[in-house]
């Protein structure tokens, strides 16, 4: 007998089983992009404290997304899954709205 033979229980002997557990894979939800887009109006004062307020950017990244905005037409303001990056968009637009102000935010699937 062979010593696979003697550690299994032999050719008709009982074997050794292995029980594995399959974990299910959670799929990653999509993420949106949460844009700025550039109007002739609104003050890049406000789109500053929209940054700052909504997307919790300090004042120099504020102001460096403000005047990509300003000078390329549309600005990241970060990337959410798509509730979040929704609930941030109606935040921006009510308060702009608000304001009178008719800065623009839109989402895009990343």
């Amino acid at each position: 007998m062979n010593s696979d033979q003697e550690r299994t229980g032999g050719p008709t002997g009982p074997g050794v089983s292995v029980i594995t557990k399959v974990k299910p894979r959670t799929k990653r939800p999509s993420l949106y992009r949460v844009l700025i887009l550039n109007d002739d109006y609104t003050p890049m004062e406000f789109v500053v404290h929209v940054l700052e307020r909504f997307f919790n950017k300090d004042a120099e990244s504020a102001t460096k997304i403000m005047l990509h905005v300003h000078h390329h037409g549309i600005g990241e303001c970060g990337v959410f899954t798509y509730e979040i990056a929704e609930t941030k968009v109606t935040q921006v637009m009510d308060f702009a709205k608000k304001h009178e102000h008719p800065l623009q935010c839109v989402m895009e699937k990343k």
